[in-house]
């Protein structure tokens, strides 16, 4: 609640988009909650923050937990910053008891997973993990035109860390914590979800061009209305989704018009396609399905369309060790608990390209996120810190 009073909103949300000043704030606030615990921080060359807890093998490799503590516009209290709270609880606890690991401990927070204010999505998790390097990520600018290098310089988040470097090598294990974003186990009535997995994701930016025109003058039949075009666009997308039932996602978030007034056709029209499967081929078929869609769409329409995709990564297999660590935990506590699969992405699965990973999911309510509304209840967010915390220590003995 005291991280979430920084950029609170008045529906009691939290707006805190990455590398603001807000996010400075934050950031500052956990690094400050890490130093007093008597973790060890660092920053790397994108921003990502890492804290340590010293274990009594120096050979030893880490084992990592964390999150983000960026928001959407309109985000919750809870969406990554459990995951990163939870982390530096375990931390306190083990000292509270006086317990020391054989390997280091670490909690961190990735940069700009939301990809609200800058793309690609995931951005420092996905730095880190080396699918694209950092001088690309930091020249990536936001619609003002301010890149995420000048930003992170402004906020003081610039590290001089290389991306990707881990005292000690690459993590032995990571685990994330994290609400659910949907209803799955609040309808079972469940505390706890072992996470097996995440659906893959391909992002696309499309722009339709027509002409603009006066709407009083100009018949129906000779217009080149990108508004029109687009409208049938994004029923395409919802159509390609159910095609791909039952994890077939389709989603247009974002549409902006131009030249957006009442009385002028629409010459130009942006959006955005989030389409998301279980399988490579089944986003594969997706991908070709928009294509032949939207070709056919456009050459009906008399417009022209631009497809660009801006991100893409496979579905996701978490480590079946990791995994069976987090089912283990949540027996032992006497947790009931189920296994999911994610059908968001989060900073775990880059981070699984370089390390064994899992991730433990807790309830929230009504299945709401990316939304001032969304919350959990203290019991559920208890269960999955205890249940992080016996995974970490499965694996730092």
């Amino acid at each position: 609640m005291d991280l979430a009073a920084i950029g609170a909103t008045p529906r009691g949300g939290v707006c805190r988009i990455a590398l603001t000043e807000a996010d400075r704030k934050g950031r500052d606030l956990v690094v400050q909650w890490c130093r007093e615990a008597g973790l060890d921080v660092r920053v790397d060359e994108i921003g990502n923050v890492f804290a340590r807890r010293a274990g009594s093998d120096p050979d030893a490799r880490a084992v990592a937990t964390g999150s983000h503590i960026d928001t959407q516009p309109s985000g919750g209290k809870f969406d990554g910053n459990f995951g990163v709270l939870a982390g530096l609880e375990v931390m306190r606890t083990l000292d509270d008891l006086g317990i020391v690991t054989r390997a280091p401990l670490e909690v961190a927070f990735w940069t700009n997973e939301e990809g609200t204010r800058f793309t690609p999505v995931m951005m420092g998790s996905g730095v880190f993990a080396g699918e694209f390097d950092a001088a690309f990520a930091r020249a990536q600018t936001d619609v003002d035109g301010v890149s995420v290098g000048d930003a992170l310089a402004a906020i003081g988040y610039r590290g001089a860390q290389p991306a990707g470097a881990v005292p000690g090598g690459m993590f032995a294990a990571y685990f994330e914590a994290h609400i659910e974003q949907g209803p799955v186990l609040e309808a079972a009535g469940l505390p706890i979800g072992v996470v097996s997995g995440a659906l893959g994701q391909q992002w696309y930016d499309v722009t339709v061009t027509g002409m603009d025109a006066h709407a009083g003058p100009t018949p129906l039949a000779l217009r080149h209305d990108a508004m029109l075009a687009a409208a049938r666009m994004v029923e395409a997308v919802n159509r390609i989704a159910r095609d791909e039932a039952p994890h077939g996602r389709g989603t247009v978030g974002y549409l902006q018009v131009t030249p957006n007034s009442r009385n002028v056709i629409p010459g130009r029209v942006d959006f955005s396609v989030d389409f998301r499967n279980l399988s490579q081929a089944g986003l594969d078929r997706m991908h070709a399905a928009m294509q032949a869609a939207f070709e056919g769409i456009a050459v009906a329409a008399g417009v022209e369309v631009e497809i660009r995709q801006v991100v893409k990564f496979e579905p996701c297999v978490f480590a079946p060790e990791c995994v069976d660590s987090v089912r283990r935990a949540a027996t032992a506590l006497g947790l009931p608990h189920m296994d999911v699969v994610s059908g968001a992405g989060h900073d775990a699965v880059y981070v699984a390209r370089r390390a064994p990973t899992g991730m433990i999911f807790v309830p929230c309510k009504d299945g709401i996120s990316h939304n001032e509304l969304e919350d959990a209840l203290p019991e559920h967010v208890e269960a999955g810190a205890n249940v992080l915390l016996q995974a970490m220590l499965a694996h730092a003995r």
